[in-house]
């Protein structure tokens, strides 16, 4: 079977790869990549745990053809921090106890920042909802919702004082 040349911009850096017409997303950033935050749950777009954000919408990255990558922008877990300086969501997360096992926190985390670039105060509804896509078999989600809200106060507190 033949391979794609694939270019793509990947947290704000170009790169190129090789894949097959089949090959998800998820697995050539995993693999090609190696970028082993986003993690595969389902395989099918239920659990949100393989969550990515391509040209500015969340997907399920084990849905999406890695060919469908050409061109477009994709942001992974790795590109939410800044060197070793945490984005205020993981930092939440880690405060209010959101994560255990961690196997949906990249997701979660990728999903909770994808929602608060877009509205940076949302209500606890709109979180919520915004988020139920991303499966936790060990939370209970509160926490997680929880670290989202105090995020949220933080970066506008950040906006403001900017």
């Amino acid at each position: 079977m033949s391979k794609i040349h694939v270019t793509t911009t990947v947290n704000g850096d170009e790169r190129e790869f090789l894949c097959t017409p089949g090959q998800t997303l998820l697995d050539v950033l995993r693999g090609e990549l190696g970028m082993t935050g986003s993690k595969e749950g389902c395989g099918s777009g239920d659990c949100g745990a393989c969550t990515v954000v391509l040209d500015g919408e969340m997907v399920c990255s084990c849905l999406v053809l890695a060919g469908e990558a050409q061109g477009r922008s994709v942001s992974t877990i790795e590109g939410v921090a800044e060197g070793s300086q945490l984005h205020p969501i993981q930092q939440k997360f880690l405060e209010h106890a959101a994560l255990q096992c961690g196997f949906c926190t990249p997701g979660f985390i990728v999903a909770a920042k994808s929602l608060l670039d877009r509205n940076p105060d949302p209500t606890e509804t709109e979180v919520r909802y915004w988020l139920a896509g991303n499966l936790c078999r060990c939370t209970g989600y509160d926490k997680i919702i929880k670290a989202v809200m105090d995020a949220a106060a933080e970066l506008r507190q950040e906006r403001t004082a900017a």
